[in-house]
């Protein structure tokens, strides 16, 4: 549309423990292609995406992993930075998690809490998460956390959704939530009362090899 910028931030919240092995080349793989597929999709309906920043967030399980239990980037600007980003994503190795729930839903929050950026006359801010195993709830250990637990996280679901909801990290009419994820806790609850938030439903222990890819191009799409 004449006379709008579009500016459109990208948070790719990934399970990279050992059970997405296999799963995790193609997640990454697609990951790379954000920026000339959400391009041609824009083209597609007459937008031009001005600026395009997309960071990662990948987690393990804090009560497994220790300091490996998450690898953050900031945001890298898209196409410029195309070759940090390649190499941040390209270095992700699927291990570790051990048995299922994983450290999920604190990855979600890390990935509430990026940098967004503030200017733009039309904005999007999008995270989108994929994992192949249900989530630890928040209060699990309350007043035992790991020593590399991060401070500062929602005591609970109820807590977590609050965040969801107020205006503290994300604009209220710019963010969008996408999960690939198994019908189970807590991505089922989302995806059924989460405002502006979808889940696509993938079978535990398969992952994502029978999700669309495009249904991300196009959900972004759509809502620019």
């Amino acid at each position: 549309m004449q006379g709008f910028t579009y500016e459109v931030d990208i948070a790719l919240v990934i399970d990279v423990t050992g059970s997405m092995h296999g799963i995790l080349d193609e997640v990454k793989a697609n990951a790379l292609r954000f920026h000339e597929d959400l391009t041609a999709a824009m083209r597609a309906k007459d937008k031009t995406i001005d600026s395009l920043r997309v960071r990662v967030v990948a987690f393990r399980d804090y009560y497994a992993d220790g300091e490996q239990s998450m690898e953050t980037s900031e945001f890298f600007e898209l196409p410029a930075q195309q070759g940090e980003y390649s190499a941040f994503v390209s270095a992700l190795v699927p291990t570790g998690g051990g048995d299922e729930p994983e450290s999920g839903l604190e990855g979600l929050v890390l990935g509430m809490r990026s940098d967004w950026a503030k200017s733009g006359s039309k904005r999007r801010q999008v995270i989108i998460v994929w994992t192949d195993a249900s989530a630890h709830p928040l209060e699990k250990n309350a007043g035992s956390k790991p020593v590399v637990y991060p401070k500062g996280m929602p005591a609970d679901f109820d807590a977590l959704t609050d965040l969801w909801e107020g205006q503290d990290y994300m604009d209220m009419n710019a963010k969008r939530l996408i999960i690939y994820a198994p019908d189970a806790y807590a991505w089922t609850d989302m995806g059924l009362h989460w405002e502006n938030t979808v889940h696509y439903t993938s079978k535990a222990g398969r992952g994502l090899s029978d999700v669309d890819y495009s249904t991300i191009i196009d959900t972004i799409a759509a809502s620019v």
